[in-house]
């Protein structure tokens, strides 16, 4: 089941999103958050973790870097500079260095 909503996902990436106006506020994107949280944790708390993502992309918060936590959580990551992937975590400390300067 969680193919066929990654296989959904996929889908809205490909075809729908390319003809909306950027929105997203997070790096990754709701989109591809929805596709990792779906990978790491499985169904339910995967499309838990994913729509509670995509109900704090708003214009109300200023987004930045939020990568999927290891553990369940409907909240946005506390410590992204400890996520796995290189790109993620240099992003986020470009962040941080922006912020002081």
């Amino acid at each position: 089941m969680s193919r066929i909503l990654i296989g959904l996902v996929r889908l809205y990436q490909r075809y729908l999103s390319p003809i909306l106006p950027d929105s997203c506020r997070y790096w990754p994107t709701c989109s591809t958050y929805m596709i990792d949280a779906l990978k790491k944790h499985g169904l339910l708390l995967g499309l838990i973790m994913g729509i509670a993502r995509i109900l704090r992309c708003n214009p109300f918060v200023r987004g930045g870097v939020d990568p999927v936590p290891d553990k369940f959580t409907i909240f946005r990551n506390p410590h992204p500079e400890r996520y796995e992937d290189e790109v993620i975590a240099q992003a986020f400390h470009t962040e941080q260095k922006a912020k002081k300067g």
